[in-house]
This record gives C-alpha cells, structure tokens and sequence, in this order.
C-alpha cells in the first residue's frame, strides 16, 4: 500500500492521487490531509504517532512550506517501510520510530511541470517508482535505485520535557481537532496524583475525560503517552488557554 498524508486540505491531494493511479495498482491509504498547514515539527509529531501502526508500506508525506526552493528530496528506508517527501525534518521521527535503523536517500527531483506543487509533480511520481522498486526487489533494491543517493536528512526531533522531583517544564506539542492539548511531559509524571497544577492552577488528574463532570477541566495520560490538558465534553486548548509551541508547568 501506499499511504498519504498532507497539508494540502482538498481538492490537492485529488491529484496526487491521480498520479499514482497512473502508475501503481498500489492500495491508496489516506492517512490525514488536514495536518497543521506548513507546521513541520507538529505535523511530524502527528505522522510519528500514526504511521508506525500501519504494515509496511510506502509513506508519502507532503508538509512543504519550502516548496520550489533547493531543499532536497528525501526517501527513508525504515526497516520495511519506505518513506517519501521533502527533505525538511518532516520524515526524521516517524522513520526512527517504526526502525531503529534508517537509511536515509536524497532522489533527483526530475523536471517538474511547475514549482509550487511537487506533491504532484515530484513527490507522488517518486513514491509510486520506490513503492514498484519494493515490490519487485524487496527494500534493498533501493541501494541500486539510479535516482537516489545516500544523504543525512534535515532533522526534526520532538522535544524533551524536563522532571524535577514534583515540577515538569515541557512544551504544547499538539492539539487535537477535539482541542485536547497534548504537553511533552511524560505520563508517568501523573502516577500516583490525585491533582496537578498547570501553569499555576490546580486540575485533576483522571484515567479518563468522565472523571470530572462534562465542562471540567482534567488532566489524563493521552493515547500517545503524555500528559493532557482535556475538558470532558469541551476544548482544553480554550480553558487552559494553550496553543502549540507554549510553555507548560506541571506541579504535583
């Protein structure tokens, strides 16, 4: 299969869509094509969180605020998986989290037919060449792949947060379409808690959103494993008054 992922919104990925029809009988997987418009890290969080439960497959990732310029293009070779798209951080922590060896390739971009959609014009193109390289020659087909020679990527990682003793300093790294605002804070940090306090408020902790009232605010241990600021049944980027990139402190 191949997967797509994107900033694109609709009708964009449409096309990219047609390309690869034209030359692959691969599976096409939508992934999401709403991430957060040219917001790199936050995007590469999200394809981190999501592309390592997928089988493997061919990656097409496209979040290019640097289209048209020299930034290269990338092809991750990350155990089975193969992923594509622009040589800007976007790739880096999905690929180290599905392998713990990647292999890392820039690709000619060939003559696109214009410079402001290479998801189109380059990227799609490419990722139905490597996904038909895979499937006739297995992974290591791409170490002969004429197109692609080896690189060291543009790197992107996600931020650590810092725990001492009952203070955790981290960052936004997130916020979900249901305005959950997802901290880098470990969730390990609410074990034991009954409350926390966030950036100077006191909330409490729960297993899930029903441990407080609809309206409430809670802190809980996301899906991906760190620490949350929800409102059940309502927007915690609004009540907590977070957006991606702020600074959070979390005392116990």
């Amino acid at each position: 299969m191949i997967t797509l992922a994107s900033d694109f919104g609709s009708p964009y990925p449409a096309a990219m869509k047609g390309v690869l029809l034209r030359r692959t009988d691969a599976r096409l997987i939508d992934v999401s094509h709403d991430l957060p418009r040219g917001a790199i890290r936050e995007s590469a969080f999200w394809l981190r969180e999501t592309l390592p439960t997928f089988p493997p497959a061919t990656h097409l990732a496209v979040v290019d605020p640097g289209v048209g310029t020299d930034r290269e293009v990338l092809v991750a070779r990350a155990g089975e998986h193969t992923l594509v798209g622009p040589d800007n951080g976007l790739l880096v922590p999905a690929a180290r989290q599905v392998a713990a060896d990647v292999d890392w390739f820039h690709a000619a971009p060939g003559d696109p037919d214009s410079s402001t959609f290479h998801g189109r014009d380059v990227f799609a193109p490419l990722a139905a060449e490597i996904h038909e390289t895979v499937a006739d020659g297995g992974v290591a087909a791409l170490d002969d792949h004429d197109r692609l020679r080896p690189a060291e990527p543009v790197d992107c990682r996600v931020p650590e947060a810092t725990v001492d003793g009952s203070e955790a300093r981290g960052e936004v790294l997130a916020v979900d379409d249901f305005g959950n605002v997802v901290t880098n804070v470990p969730g390990t940090f609410l074990g034991g808690r009954d409350a926390v306090t966030v950036n100077g408020d006191p909330i409490p902790v729960g297993a899930t959103f029903g441990a407080v009232d609809p309206g409430d605010p809670v802190v809980v241990v996301g899906s991906h494993g760190y620490v949350e600021c929800d409102v059940n049944d309502g927007r915690g980027d609004e009540r907590f008054e977070l957006a991606v990139g702020d600074d959070v402190r979390i005392g116990g």
